[in-house]
This record gives structure tokens, C-alpha cells and sequence, in this order.
């Protein structure tokens, strides 16, 4: 089982990403998937969960609307859409697939490698 993440970068504090994770090993339609970050020195925090088939969601509270978390299970794909970057987005963003519907990270079964996020003011 794999969790591939992609397109982390360097952007302006405005700006915007778009982060993908595809999954190899296992089918993604099976799974709750969520994203998490960790900045330097603090612990790794929830971001976001999208349900199975993509019609349900939930947002850590201090995202206040910037991200739009989706997901294309015939593509085993998984997308974070981050918009309005700001430096404190400044985090390596990682994946991860759960069997059931939480925001805690010992729920999470698989984990992708991490892709880093630095925005500069």
C-alpha cells in the first residue's frame, strides 16, 4: 500500500496550491481520507476529511473556508485545493486513509510520505 503525495511548492503569501495524493494498494472508494500538516517544531494537526464517496466533508475550524477538500475514486486520487495561502500554512502535508470517519491521527491506517508547503510573505 502506497499514498503518493504531490504539489507542494514555494508560493506567495496569496497564492495558491493544489496538493494530490493517489493511492496504489488499496481502493481509495474504501476508505475516509483526510489530510494533516505538521509545521516545524509542532505537532501533526488535522485539516481536513472527505467521506468515501466524496459527498460528505469536515474542515479544522481555523481554515475558515481556504481549502476545498476532494477526491476521484475511479482515479484513486485525493486533491486538497489551498487557497489564500498564508505563512502560517508553512507545513509538510501528509495523507492518510482511515476506515472510519475521525480527525485523529491514530484512526489513520496509511500514510503518505509528506509534501512541503512553504509560503513566503
Amino acid at each position: 500500500v502506497q499514498l503518493q503525495a504531490s504539489g507542494g511548492g514555494l508560493v506567495q503569501a496569496g497564492g495558491s496550491l493544489r496538493l494530490s495524493c493517489v493511492a496504489s494498494g488499496l481502493t481509495l472508494s474504501n476508505y475516509e481520507m483526510g489530510w494533516f500538516r505538521q509545521a516545524p517544531g509542532k505537532e501533526r494537526e488535522f485539516v481536513a476529511i472527505i467521506g468515501r464517496s466524496g459527498d460528505t466533508y469536515y474542515y479544522a475550524d481555523f481554515l475558515e473556508g481556504q481549502f476545498a477538500i476532494s477526491r476521484d475514486n475511479a482515479k484513486n486520487t485525493m486533491y486538497l485545493q489551498m487557497n489564500s495561502l498564508k505563512p502560517e500554512d508553512t507545513a509538510i502535508y501528509y495523507c492518510a486513509a482511515s476506515r472510519i470517519w475521525s480527525q485523529l491521527r491514530t484512526a489513520y491506517e496509511f500514510w503518505g510520505q509528506g509534501t512541503q508547503v512553504t509560503v513566503s510573505s
